[in-house]
């Protein structure tokens, strides 16, 4: 018995590690989990928050790249209020944010519902291929779709003149110019919209849309009562990213323009803030007054993101 114990004995009675070494221990495991994290902080760091501060600083004084700086305060914001050529921006802005958004969510809303109850053949190439918009090129989309809207020869005007209508200048006019740019827009996001919504209404359970139809709910309301309240999460998700996608739309404008691009146009019919913020900053070398304008665009992202967000979710609430 007594060697027994003797043998037992070192292993049950095994000492603890000494505190010091369980401290530097844990210390250690902590750090870990910070340097894991650390390379996207640092890159944001340098890559978006100093660039986003630093225009917050530019917007102060009278920049010039190659010469003096000069402190000015508040005079650039001051200017800005009162040039209509940013508050033609600002309208154009928002009028092509408006005439894209609404109808690319409520397309993706309808195809997605489409798309996950259609007894389809090859369904899931039908789903692939609403992403073929996404992954085409601006360039090219924007040459297809200016040879559409074209006055002349555009397919678009022809099948107006069918009709008895006068042939319409998209590009040259300001509603034609806004209606084309949103359309464009629509086309390239809508697909990506879609599977965000299909993917989430296939996370809801058959057996939900088969007992509603045995109770007698019509597609109509299958879609009302099943499908919308299933997405409320994703759908305050796209419409947060595409308010702050279509404020900020640059590339489509810019290509659709003939002349003069960072204008878009003759009178300014379809330059966005984006593209009066480059032409102030980078055609005119007014750094101070194009960061001016990015700190407003800034701001109006963020109102109007916040504004649809508080939106969606009291509708969220209310039902």
């Amino acid at each position: 018995m007594t060697a027994v114990t003797a043998t037992l004995s070192p292993a049950s009675k095994a000492a603890p590690p000494p505190p010091r070494t369980r401290k530097i221990a844990g210390v250690g495991e902590r750090l870990s989990a910070y340097a894991y994290i650390a390379p996207f902080f640092v890159i944001f760091g340098v890559f978006g928050l100093f660039p986003f501060a630093f225009t917050f600083y530019v917007a102060l004084f009278d920049w010039n790249p190659i010469g003096d700086q000069v402190f000015i305060g508040f005079d650039n914001f001051a200017r800005m209020f009162g040039d209509p050529r940013f508050w033609n921006a600002a309208g154009n802005t928002v009028s092509i944010w408006a005439l894209s958004t609404v109808p690319q969510l409520l397309l993706a809303l309808v195809l997605a519902h489409v798309l996950n109850h259609a007894r389809l053949r090859f369904a899931l190439f039908f789903r692939m291929s609403v992403l073929v918009p996404y992954v085409t090129s601006v360039a090219a989309t924007a040459i297809v779709f200016v040879q559409l809207f074209d006055r002349d020869y555009g397919l678009l005007n022809w099948l107006l003149g069918l009709v008895g209508v006068e042939p319409v200048d998209f590009v040259q006019s300001t509603w034609g110019s806004h209606l084309l740019i949103a359309t464009m827009v629509t086309w390239r996001w809508f697909g990506y919209t879609t599977l965000l919504y299909l993917a989430s209404l296939q996370s809801v359970p058959r057996s939900v849309f088969e007992a509603a139809a045995i109770d007698g709910a019509g597609p109509w309301q299958r879609f009302r009562h099943i499908s919308v309240p299933s997405l409320r999460p994703v759908i305050i998700f796209t419409v947060v990213t595409s308010t702050i996608g279509g404020l900020q739309i640059f590339t489509e404008p810019l290509l659709i323009a003939t002349g003069a691009p960072l204008t878009c146009g003759a009178v300014r019919q379809c330059q966005t803030l984006t593209l009066f913020l480059y032409e102030q900053g980078f055609g005119q070398f007014e750094f101070g007054y194009g960061s001016a304008v990015g700190v407003a665009l800034f701001v109006m992202v963020v109102v109007i993101a916040a504004l649809n967000y508080l939106l969606s979710t009291r509708i969220k609430a209310d039902r």
